[in-house]
């Protein structure tokens, strides 16, 4: 005690006075940092862009992502430091480059072929490999022969983005080291499980799909004779396309739901983006505004859990 009965504060063995927190050791400071599950959602995953940009200008930092289709593309982009170029080139799209950037194939496995977006992603990307990225990645591809959930987590960044988005009927499988590789969509959209597998103490999903349908229902129907065949008609005017597309909306829906039931994040993003078609690539401005908007209104919820970690 000193002489005014003012108590004097005894410094612990860090060296800190009594009454203050500590510092946080470096190696805790780690467990705060966010790993991203970025799902897959063909045009809507621009909005991961936003998410990003979110991310970065509130500092909150990126641990490691596992991204599936265009979640891997816009995820290995962003740690080889290429997300200014990739969204300069989503915002510039239009309905005719988008077209002047696929080449139709005859014969082969899917309907595009997909070389001309391959050669705009080796202007950037060319002899990048995953083991160089600064923040550990994994793409998630499926293998088409047997089913197999794929993780790619080395070798060739380009390969591991095109067989994580090869979109089965769309565009060519890829051949890997005597594997088939197709959209890893069709097995695990929103890839939570990698990041638990890679022992992240704070995962967060972007969840591309969550206002596309709603709740799920099973509606009972009775089948009636065909009127015309008005009923067998109908789809023809979807098209092909649309009508793959729309199949394969329905799937990544229900096998994120299930996922992620069975293997929750800790937060979990739903951009709004329900009125934004997967094949609307030309719209990217408002899924990237989506993106960031939500983003931006979880930061308080991020910074909590962050902080819950540390505790």
């Amino acid at each position: 005690m000193t002489g005014g009965g003012a108590t004097v504060a005894q410094p612990n063995k860090d060296g800190t006075k009594q009454g203050t927190a500590p510092p946080v050791p470096i190696d805790a400071r780690s467990k705060a940092k966010v790993a991203l599950a970025l799902g897959g959602g063909a045009a809507r995953g621009w909005a991961h862009i936003g998410v990003l940009r979110a991310l970065d200008e509130e500092g909150i930092e990126v641990g490691m992502i596992a991204g599936t289709s265009i979640g891997a593309l816009v995820g290995g982009c962003y740690l080889a430091g290429k997300l200014d170029e990739l969204e300069a080139f989503a915002r510039s799209l239009t309905m005719r480059r988008i077209a002047s950037l696929l080449d139709l194939t005859i014969g082969g496995g899917g309907l595009l072929g997909g070389m001309r977006l391959t050669k705009r992603m080796q202007e950037h990307l060319e002899g990048l490999t995953v083991e160089q990225l600064p923040k550990p990645f994994v793409a998630v591809a499926s293998e088409l022969n047997s089913g197999h959930e794929v993780w790619i987590d080395g070798g060739s960044l380009i390969t591991a983005l095109r067989a994580s988005y090869a979109l089965p009927g769309i565009f060519e499988p890829v051949r890997c080291n005597n594997r088939t590789l197709i959209d890893g969509a069709l097995v695990n959209p929103v890839p939570v499980s990698v990041c638990r597998a890679y022992e992240q103490p704070l995962v967060m999903a972007v969840n591309l799909h969550y206002d596309v349908f709603g709740r799920s229902a099973v509606v009972k129907h009775k089948a009636s004779p065909p009127a015309d065949h008005v009923e067998e008609r109908a789809p023809s005017k979807v098209g092909l396309t649309g009508v793959m597309v729309q199949a394969f909306n329905i799937i990544q829906d229900r096998i994120s739901r299930a996922r992620l039931a069975g293997d929750p994040p800790d937060l979990a993003l739903h951009p709004r983006l329900n009125d934004i078609g997967l094949s609307e690539f030309h719209r990217a401005g408002e899924a990237i505004d989506r993106g960031y908007e939500e983003a931006k209104s979880r930061v308080g919820e991020i910074r909590r859990m962050q902080e819950a970690v540390l505790r």
